[in-house]
């Protein structure tokens, strides 16, 4: 372990150092195969989105069982305000109605927590954007938990688990990604989306160092 990373990873264990996992867009429109089966993802692919989906929820249990704190982020897509700068990347036309293959759209199957969900009492962030921090509460419901540092596990790694890591990065937090609990739909895509947040947002980690972090925090 180089210097650098053990100074990183010692100022997430001091005293006060209360951690946080925020959980983003483990939702069946991401998630579930049967709902994926137009994105073309290959075996491999779909391989590695099913355990990383596992090991969110070995997080979620940890953290529960460590008392860290658990927030839930998840897209909720409103065909009354269409995302109009998402249609006009996507398809051109600014001025379009939202499509009706719109992900995660409120009160749909899709927007359904996928194999993993909250526990009562666990609080929830709607986003209609990629980052969990955009034009929601997230920031200011961390601080008011105490927190003090960022676990962010979810799907997927280049699109909302890398614009939330680095909306919270540049809001002051320290943010920690564990590669083994985010998956994207190709694998060089998700290994380059590491390798990004690795360079600028995040410590890379894995589920097991993130346990032993929030167990040493809590002593």
């Amino acid at each position: 372990m180089s210097d650098l990373r053990d100074r990183q990873l010692a100022h997430l264990t001091r005293p006060g150092s209360r951690p946080a996992l925020v959980v983003v867009d483990v939702q069946r429109d991401f998630a579930d195969p049967d709902r994926l089966k137009d994105y073309g993802l290959t075996d491999a692919a779909l391989s590695a989105l099913d355990q990383a989906v596992t090991r969110i929820g070995d997080l979620v249990d940890a953290a529960r069982a460590a008392d860290v704190a658990v927030m839930w982020v998840e897209l909720g897509s409103a065909p009354a305000r269409p995302w109009r700068s998402g249609n006009w990347l996507r398809g051109g036309d600014y001025d379009a109605p939202m499509s009706p293959d719109e992900p995660c759209v409120l009160g749909k199957p899709g927007a359904d927590w996928y194999r993993v969900q909250p526990a009562e009492g666990e609080p929830r962030v709607v986003k209609r954007g990629y980052s969990g921090f955009l034009d929601t509460d997230l920031d200011a419901r961390l601080r008011g938990a105490g927190c003090r540092w960022l676990t962010v596990v979810g799907l997927t790694s280049e699109c909302c688990v890398h614009a939330t890591a680095l909306d919270a990065m540049q809001l002051d937090w320290p943010v920690v990604v564990p590669r083994d609990a985010t998956a994207a739909y190709d694998l060089d895509v998700n290994a380059a989306a590491l390798v990004q947040m690795g360079l600028n947002v995040a410590v890379l980690s894995d589920t097991d160092e993130i346990v032993e972090l929030w167990k040493k925090g809590v002593r």
